[in-house]
C-alpha cells in the first residue's frame, strides 16, 4: 500500500468548494463581502453628512485618549488569535488554549471599556437624540459593538471546544475561519476610531 493510498481521505473533497477552499472558510468570506458593503454604506453616510453639515469637534465630547488605549486593546486580540492559530498548526494545543482564552478577555475587555464610554457620555447629556452627531455616532460604535460581542460569544465557544481537544494540527479550520472575522472587526474598528474621533 502506497503512502498515498494511507493518508487519502476519502471526505476531504467533501468539505471543499470547486476552489478548493473549505466551505466554512468560502461562507466566511461570503459573508465579510456582505459586511463590508454594510459597513461601506454606515461609513459613506457619516462621511456625506459629516463634512456636508455643521459638525463638532469630536475632541470636545469624545475621550480620545481613553478609546485610543481600547483600540490598541483591540488590536492585541488579533495578535493573540494569529498566536492561537498559529500554535494549533504547531500541534501546541496547550498555547492554543491560551491564546484563544486570552482573545476572549482582551475582546470582553474592549466591549466592557466601551460600555464604560457610553455610560460616561450619556450622563453628560451625550445621546442618540441630542444631535445628528450623537445619532451617527452611536448607530455607528454600537453596531460595531454588538459584532465584537457576537466574535467573543463565538471564540469562547472555540476556546471551550479547544479545551476539549477538538482541535488538532490537521483539523482547525474552525479556528482559523473565525479567525478571518476577527481581524474583520478589528480592521473596522480602526478606520472609524479614525473617521469618527480623529477626523
Amino acid at each position: 500500500m502506497t503512502e498515498a493510498a494511507i493518508t487519502f481521505d476519502p471526505h476531504a473533497e467533501e468539505d471543499r468548494t470547486s476552489t478548493g477552499i473549505p466551505h466554512d472558510k468560502m461562507g466566511m468570506w461570503v459573508f465579510l463581502c456582505s459586511e463590508v458593503m454594510f459597513f461601506t454604506g454606515l461609513i459613506g453616510s457619516y462621511i456625506v453628512l459629516r463634512f456636508g453639515s455643521v459638525w463638532p469637534e469630536p475632541r470636545h465630547t469624545l475621550n480620545i485618549g481613553l478609546t485610543a488605549a481600547n483600540t490598541f486593546i483591540l488590536i492585541c486580540s488579533s495578535v493573540t488569535m494569529v498566536l492561537a492559530l498559529s500554535a494549533i498548526q504547531q500541534g501546541n494545543q496547550a498555547r492554543c488554549k491560551l491564546f484563544l482564552f486570552l482573545t476572549v478577555i482582551i475582546g470582553a475587555t474592549f466591549l466592557s471599556v466601551q460600555v464604560f464610554e457610553y455610560r460616561h457620555l450619556l450622563e453628560h447629556g451625550f445621546n442618540p437624540h441630542v444631535s445628528l452627531f450623537g445619532s451617527t455616532f452611536y448607530t455607528m460604535t454600537g453596531f460595531h459593538g454588538f459584532h465584537v460581542f457576537c466574535g467573543v460569544v463565538c471564540i469562547a465557544w472555540c476556546t471551550g471546544k479547544a479545551f476539549l481537544g477538538k482541535y488538532t494540527t490537521e483539523h482547525h479550520q474552525g479556528i482559523e475561519t473565525l479567525g478571518l472575522y476577527w481581524h474583520f472587526v478589528d480592521l473596522v474598528w480602526i478606520i472609524l476610531f479614525t473617521i469618527v474621533y480623529l477626523v
